[in-house]
Parts: C-alpha cells; sequence; structure tokens
C-alpha cells in the first residue's frame, strides 16, 4: 500500500452542468479516496482528496478526462496537509 497524501485539483473546461461532482465522488469511492468536490463562481470544479498515492495519481488522470459529457481545458493539482475527511462528498 502506497502512503497517504492529500491534494487539492482545479478542473476547468465545460465542467459545470455535465455530472462531473457526482462523476467525481463516484470515481473517488471506488478508489477509496475521502474528501469534496464543489462547483466554483468561475466556471470551474474544485476538489480536495486524501488517500493512498497510487490511487490519487490515478484519480488525477480520470480529472484529465472526467465524465463523456465533460470537455477538460486544465487540470491543477497541488500538495496540502492532510485534513482527515471522511468519505467523499459533493459540496453545493
Amino acid at each position: 500500500m502506497s502512503e497517504a497524501k492529500s491534494i487539492c485539483v482545479r478542473i476547468q473546461g465545460k465542467v459545470q452542468g455535465v455530472f462531473f461532482r457526482a462523476a467525481t465522488q463516484q470515481q473517488a469511492n471506488a478508489l477509496g479516496l475521502h474528501g469534496f468536490t464543489r462547483n466554483e463562481l468561475d466556471g470551474s470544479v474544485y476538489i480536495e482528496a486524501e488517500g493512498p498515492a497510487d490511487n490519487l495519481e490515478l484519480f488525477v488522470r480520470w480529472c484529465h478526462q472526467g465524465p463523456p459529457q465533460a470537455t477538460v481545458h486544465r487540470v491543477e493539482v497541488s500538495e496540502q496537509p492532510s485534513k482527515g475527511f471522511h468519505g467523499f462528498e459533493v459540496r453545493r
């Protein structure tokens, strides 16, 4: 098992109104990640996720494509201190 990490991700493109947050939650749950996702006022999607480094890497790869209706133009990823999330939620 790989070392646990915590990241924040900002995704830009056609990512709102295409079920990106719901798909993000499904993907995070499948990979055993914890955190949240929300829409931002600038039209981007913001994610904070924690879990095994290998699974976070797979998750970030998925973020570059997202759900079928999305068009991802840019993905920014940065590491952050762990916040001890439980579960993965969609925030409004």
